[in-house]
Parts: structure tokens; C-alpha cells; sequence
């Protein structure tokens, strides 16, 4: 069945609870990438160094590998769509209070408050989705991801255009959006059936015992490193105007919704995930080693071309952390997470503090690197992986929530 056809089942036609959890999720998605393009405006406004506003990025991922331990704890006991509006109301105080910030401290403080929000939105969307989806999982997925792609990609966008005008207008704007998403959830969306089963916090922790599950979040960590430098330290090399570099973000989030959803389907059913994994870390240590080291047009379009090997690999690791063990998938991509999302919260901070120590290139350098060593891991933990990573279907990430944020 293909998952746009209009007819019964098919992406385009679903209950308005799905619609309206999709579009949170959109929300939720763009407020990684947000404050991309203003990074520079940010610092200047509230007289603060790059490494200081970095730490936006670092406080909201350090609360999220944390709440990984939380939400599967949160979500099993009080139901899905209670920890959805939880999340959701997180959001909307800590970004509006995030817009009143006087000092680069308090905005770090309340962009952790919006992680953990987040999380806990994040963590349960895809299941939400799943539940509630007419027409089987591969529709409700595909419209997850598009949600997910479409908020990567607008989230710089949004930030450039609220951003020209001030630097605080993005997070009232974010805070706006969500509270419409709640309303809208409030409204449309049904509580969902609770598991079976409640999940403990060291549920996540005790499913990394498995070699081929802890294999797929250390080389993700490594990944995640070079992803994230890219992410948050590359708006500094560029310098460029808010609108500029939010266009700029808008090509490479493109980029990274159609590599995920469209082509790294296709290339792993020709070659295999862990040759796509591997071959897609090396393409992108070369890219970020040409971005640090090219001339400004040059960053630019290595910028966006990073776009296209992140979507990739965002696809094949998560069907990885999903599929490798024996696990219940809830738990296996909240372990799996714990671990990743540690290195979303190192980049941001070392990145501008290794320019600081030596030059500007060096912290491309340092990201080329961390991506050959995720290959390194796939190749010499390869037996691990394998056991499934080379039958893996779309549907193993499409059965439960498990998947949100290994995207």
C-alpha cells in the first residue's frame, strides 16, 4: 500500500488527534535548530562569549540525555497523552521565560527547563502517533518523520525571521506555537493505554549490558559529537546575518529530511546499514575537514551538503539501537540515548573553547575525527551489529515510541 494514497489509510487521511500530536511535534523539533541563526545575536545582545551562549545547546541536551532515564518511567505510569501535556506546558514556560532573560545564565537555565519538556514530548509523540493512526504504523511513521524533518529544517528559518527583529521574538514565538499545540492536543487527542508493563529508571542503563546496544550508542556518540558541532558552532564561522544564516540551516535541514526519510531507506536495502553507516561517517569527517579549512562559500556548502550524511545516518542508527537487542524497544533507544545525547551536550561546549585554545579549524578537525571513530566502532564491533542491523525493516522502528528522539 503506498502511504500517500488518499484512500482509507493512507498519510493524508487521519484523525485530527494524529494531525494535531504531528504538529506539536513539528514545534517540538524546530526548537533544536531555533536559535541556530542567532547564536551571533544572542551573545551580542546580552554581552556574552560564543562559548557562553554555546551552553544553550549544552544545558537543553544534558537535561535531555538525563530525562532519558525519566520519561519511559513518566510515560508508563501517568499515560500518553498526560506526559505529552506535561511536556508540552514545560515547553511553553521555559521558552516564553527564556525571552525575558537578562543574562546568558538565566537563558542557559530556562533552555534546560524547555529540555526536559521536550524530552518528555518527544519521548512519547511517535506512540502517540502509532496508536492513534488509521491505516497501520508505516503511514503514522512516515508522518512522524516528515514532522520531524519539516521541523528541522523550518526551526532556522522561524529563528531568522522572528530573530531580525530581536533575538528574544523566536523563543515567545516558540512558546506561542506550543500553546496552541496543546490546546490542540487537549482537544483532539484520546488517553492512550497505559503498558503493560511500567518501566524503572535503570531499565535504560541495565539494557546497555547488551555489547551490540552499547556498540550502536558509543559509536552514536561519537557521531553525535561532529553533528552537533555543526549544529551549534558553525553559525559563529560563518557569521553571517540572521536571515542569511537561516537560510543557510534551511538547505541542510532539507537536506536531512529527504536523505532520512527518502534516500536511506533505499541504500540500505541495496548495500546494507552498516556499510551506509560507515560509508556516510567518512563522507562526513571529509565534509566537516573541508568546512573547517575551505574559504567562507566553501563552509557554506559543506554546511548544507552535512545535511544530506546526517539524515542518513540518523535513519540507520536508529533502526540499529531499535534493532540489535533483545530488549523492549521503549527501553532499548532510551538507553541508547542516554548515551548520545551526552556528546550533543559536549560539542557545543568544547567546540568554542578549542577555537579558544588554538584556531578556528581545529574544532573541525576534532569533529572529523569523533565521526571516524563511530565508523571505526561499527567496523570493529561489526558481529555485534549485525546480528539484525542487516534484516532490519521499517518496521522495527515503527511499532512503538522508541524511535523520537534517536532522530
Amino acid at each position: 500500500m503506498d502511504p500517500f494514497d488518499a484512500g482509507a489509510g493512507g498519510i493524508l487521511r487521519q484523525p485530527k488527534a494524529v494531525w494535531a500530536t504531528a504538529g506539536a511535534s513539528v514545534v517540538a523539533f524546530m526548537g533544536i535548530g531555533l536559535v541556530d541563526p542567532i547564536l551571533p545575536s544572542i551573545a551580542k545582545g546580552l554581552d556574552a562569549s560564543a562559548s557562553q551562549v554555546s551552553l544553550l545547546f549544552t544545558s537543553y541536551f544534558l537535561i535531555t540525555a538525563l530525562a532519558m532515564l525519566v520519561t519511559g518511567f513518566v510515560s508508563s505510569r501517568i499515560g500518553g497523552r498526560k506526559t505529552l501535556l506535561l511536556g508540552l506546558a514545560f515547553v511553553v514556560v521555559f521558552a516564553g521565560l527564556a525571552g525575558t532573560s537578562d543574562t546568558v545564565g538565566q537563558l542557559v537555565g530556562y533552555r534546560a527547563g524547555w529540555g526536559l519538556g521536550n524530552a518528555l514530548f518527544v519521548s512519547t509523540a511517535l506512540a502517540v502517533i502509532v496508536g492513534a493512526a488509521a491505516g497501520g504504523s508505516a503511514a503514522a511513521i512516515l508522518l512522524y518523520e516528515s514532522a520531524l524533518g519539516l521541523g528541522m529544517a523550518c526551526g532556522p528559518l522561524l529563528g531568522a525571521l522572528l530573530g531580525d527583529a530581536s533575538w528574544r521574538y523566536p523563543f515567545f514565538g516558540t512558546a506561542f506555537l506550543m500553546a496552541i499545540g496543546f490546546l490542540c492536543i487537549t482537544v483532539f487527542l484520546k488517553e492512550q493505554p497505559k503498558p503493560a508493563r511500567k518501566t524503572s529508571l535503570l531499565d535504560p542503563v541495565k539494557a546497555l549490558g547488551h555489547g551490540g546496544l552499547a556498540s550502536a550508542a558509543v559509536s552514536a556518540f561519537f557521531y553525535n559529537y561532529t553533528f552537533f558541532t555543526v549544529l551549534a558552532f558553525t553559525p559563529f564561522v560563518l557569521n553571517m546575518t540572521p536571515y542569511k544564516s537561516g537560510a543557510v540551516f534551511f538547505a541542510w535541514g532539507v537536506l536531512l529530511a529527504v536523505f532520512s526519510v527518502l534516500v536511506a531507506p533505499r541504500m540500505q536495502k541495496r548495500f546494507g546499514s552498516l556499510k551506509v553507516l560507515g560509508g556516510s561517517l567518512v563522507l562526513l569527517a571529509a565534509d566537516v575537514l573541508v568546512l573547517g579549512y575551505g574559504d567562507h562559500t566553501t563552509a557554506i556548502v559543506c554546511t548544507i551538503l552535512s545535511g544530506a550524511f546526517i539524515g542518513v545516518n540518523n535513519t540507520v542508527y536508529t533502526e540499529l539501537a531499535l534493532g540489535v537487542s533483545d530488549a523492549p524497544r521503549p527501553v532499548a533507544s532510551a538507553g541508547y540515548n542516554f548515551v548520545r545525547w551526552f556528546a550533543a551536550a559536549a560539542a557545543p561546549y568544547f567546540a568554542p573553547k578549542i577555537e579558544e585554545w588554538t584556531d578556528i579549524r581545529i574544532p573541525f578537525v576534532v569533529a572529523a575525527i569523533t565521526a571516524v571513530l563511530g565508523a571505526v566502532v561499527v567496523l570493529v564491533r561489526r558481529r555485534a551489529l549485525t546480528s539484525e542491523a542487516e534484516e532490519l525493516e521499517p518496521k522495527h522502528a515503527t511499532e512503538d515510541g522508541a524511535t523520537v528522539l534517536a532522530n
